[in-house]
């Protein structure tokens, strides 16, 4: 007898963007289709946003069947949507890959690039871009940087030895240098040790220094300056959120166009005028894969 197990669907990658897969809960009042359940569930997307991916054919079921905003909510049902904003703002500046091999593709990211889909970028992401140019869907940052932070960073090529490169960031088994420019101060002792206890902020985006046991910690040495602005290169042997604009900002030096620290400054997103002066210039760990060290450097360079 033939099995009538069909395989399941798995939706196609369109212009670099993979389908997010959603499952339909059993609610006690269930909609009454599928858009009415997205609009509720997504209020900050418009219905006409909702609507038009509907028309574009970027909504389907677990077979694979194009839903129409008449779709009925089946509970217990995947569905399958992709996320394509009509206006996004273009960033100019782009990525350069450093190194390939089977497992990993190591790139040079640019300022203002988000790394992954996020609420107001989609196309404009580092990942995105990638995925395009290389046809591989698989591809997954290992570890991440902020927008504003231009260098190097790490991708899987393929899950089956993802969870071997995610280990060495998560065991601190991963060498980081970055390079920032801020002011000078004469005063200050370098090199030092920053060692911080830090949590959320507010707004949510945006780290504070707390007194406690310190859960963050930095070397910081002083390369050049010119009286005015100085050039730092910083070992973080933590990875938290913005360690690195709240270190220097820390030690009253913040880095040179940073919005957040000390003072939050809401900037256009198509304000490219003034990157942040930070950037991920080294990166080395010993691939367990291969049995070899690699170390890899950033193609960009920060001046004073």
């Amino acid at each position: 007898m033939k099995s009538t197990h069909l395989s399941p669907f798995i939706p196609p990658m369109l212009d670099g963007v993979s389908a997010s897969k959603l499952h339909l809960p059993k609610l006690d009042n269930n909609p009454s289709s599928v858009f009415d359940y997205l609009t509720t569930q997504f209020a900050h997307i418009s219905a006409q946003e909702w609507q038009q991916r509907f028309v574009d054919g970027l909504v389907y079921d677990n077979q694979g069947n194009r839903l129409n905003v008449d779709a009925p909510y089946l509970a217990h049902q995947d569905i399958f949507y992709y996320r394509f904003l009509a206006h996004e703002v273009t960033v100019p500046f782009q990525h350069q890959i450093l190194f390939e091999n089977e497992h990993l593709l190591v790139v040079d990211k640019p300022h203002f690039l988000t790394m992954s889909p996020t609420g107001q970028y989609v196309q404009e992401t580092l990942l995105v871009r990638l995925k395009k140019q290389t046809q591989n869907e698989q591809l997954t940052p290992i570890h991440r940087l902020d927008r504003e932070t231009a260098g190097v960073v790490l991708f899987s090529k393929q899950p089956e030895t993802r969870a071997v490169y995610q280990q060495l960031f998560a065991e601190r088994q991963v060498q980081k240098i970055y390079h920032a420019i801020a002011p000078y101060r004469a005063n200050l002792t370098l090199p030092c040790k920053v060692q911080l206890r830090m949590k959320k902020g507010e707004p949510f985006y945006l780290m504070q220094v707390v007194s406690g046991t310190a859960n963050s910690e930095t070397d910081i040495h002083l390369l050049e300056h010119n009286q005015t602005w100085g050039k730092y290169e910083l070992h973080p042997t933590t990875g938290k959120q913005h360690q690195l604009r709240v270190h220097l900002n820390h030690l009253g030096i913040p880095i040179k166009n940073d919005p957040f620290y000390p003072i939050l400054q809401h900037k256009k997103n198509d304000d490219f005028s003034q990157p942040l002066q930070l950037l991920a210039k080294h990166l080395a760990f010993f691939d367990p894969i291969s049995q070899q060290q690699l170390q890899f450097s950033a193609v960009q360079e920060l001046t004073l």
